[in-house]
C-alpha cells in the first residue's frame, strides 16, 4: 500500500512540473500553429529606419497592445526573407512588393506574403564630387544597386531627371541594356546595395537605398541630387510574413500598428522628410 501511495505521489508531482513548465512563453517562430498569448513575435529588419521604427513600436506601443516583439537585425536583402522561408523568423520588415516578387521568382522557396505597407525610402543620388546633376561630366561612373529590382527604379530616376532616357514599357525591370539615350556616355557600375554609400569616394556619383544612405548619415532630404517622388511611388515598404500567418492574431496587430497614426507621426518627428509614411 505504501508503494502504491508513493507512486500515486510522484505521478502527482510530476504533472504539476509538466503543468508549470508549459505555462513558459514561446516564440511565436517555434510555437505550433501560430502565436499563441505569450508568444514573442520575431521580426527580422533592416537596422535603420526599419529596426528604429520597430523598437519605437516595441518599447512604446507593443505592451499597451499585448504584443511582445524580438528585433532582429540583417545587413543585407537576402537573410531576412530565407529565415522566414526556413522558419527562423515569424515576419520580417524591410522590403518593397517589387522587391519580394523578384526574390520569389528568382530564389523560390515557401510562398511569403506582403500584409501591410509602412514606410517609403525615397531612392537618391548623392556624390561628393559634384553638387548638382548638371554637373556629371562626360563619361562619368554612376553606382547603382545590382539586385534587379533596384536597379530599375535607379534608372527610372535617372530617366526622370533627364540623365538618360530608357527603352519604351520596360518598366521596374529595366538594366543597363535598356538604356536607349545616354548623352553624358554615362558608365554604370552596379554594387550590392550596402556597399553603395562607400562608393562614392571611388565614383562620381551613386544611387543609394534610403535606409543605407541614412545608416552612412547621409540626409536624403537635402543631401541627394535629385530624389524619388513619394507621390503613387509602388516602392513603399512593409510588414512579410510566411502564406498562412497573414491572420495570425499578433501579425494583425503588429500590422495595425505599423498603420497607425502614432507611428506616422514617429516617422514624420524622426526623419523630416528622409523616410516617408505610407500611411496617409
Amino acid at each position: 500500500m505504501r508503494k502504491l501511495i508513493g507512486a500515486v505521489a510522484v505521478a502527482a508531482l510530476a504533472a504539476v512540473l509538466a503543468g508549470c513548465g508549459s505555462s513558459a512563453p514561446e516564440t511565436g517562430a517555434s510555437a505550433a500553429g501560430g502565436a499563441t498569448r505569450d508568444a514573442v513575435l520575431k521580426v527580422g529588419v533592416s537596422p535603420v529606419p526599419h529596426g528604429e521604427i520597430l523598437k519605437y513600436v516595441k518599447d512604446k506601443l507593443a505592451p499597451a497592445a499585448g504584443l511582445k516583439l524580438e528585433v532582429v537585425e540583417f545587413t543585407d536583402y537576402v537573410q531576412p526573407n530565407v529565415q522566414l522561408q526556413e522558419g527562423q523568423l515569424d515576419a520580417n520588415y524591410f522590403q518593397h512588393r517589387p522587391y519580394l516578387a523578384d526574390f520569389l521568382g528568382s530564389k523560390g522557396g515557401k510562398k511569403l506574403v506582403f500584409v501591410q505597407a509602412a514606410h517609403l525610402e525615397p531612392l537618391g543620388l548623392y556624390s561628393s564630387r559634384i553638387k548638382s546633376v548638371g554637373e556629371l561630366a562626360n563619361g562619368a561612373t554612376v553606382s547603382v544597386p545590382n539586385d534587379a529590382t533596384n536597379l530599375g527604379r535607379s534608372l527610372k530616376l535617372l530617366e526622370d531627371n533627364g540623365v538618360i532616357t530608357l527603352k519604351e514599357g520596360v518598366g521596374t525591370a529595366a538594366t543597363e541594356r535598356d538604356v536607349a539615350g545616354n548623352p553624358k556616355n554615362l558608365k554604370f557600375q552596379p554594387l550590392e546595395a550596402a556597399q553603395l554609400p562607400r562608393s562614392l569616394e571611388d565614383v562620381d556619383a551613386a544611387v543609394i537605398n534610403g535606409n543605407y544612405a541614412l545608416e552612412a548619415d547621409l540626409k536624403p532630404a537635402s543631401d541627394a541630387l535629385v530624389l524619388e517622388k513619394s507621390e503613387g511611388n509602388p516602392y513603399a515598404n512593409g510588414l512579410v510574413v510566411p502564406e498562412g500567418r497573414e491572420n495570425d492574431p499578433a501579425v494583425r496587430k503588429l500590422a495595425e500598428i505599423l498603420a497607425g497614426p502614432e507611428v506616422k507621426k514617429f516617422i514624420e518627428d524622426t526623419y523630416q522628410g528622409s523616410v516617408v509614411s505610407a500611411t496617409t
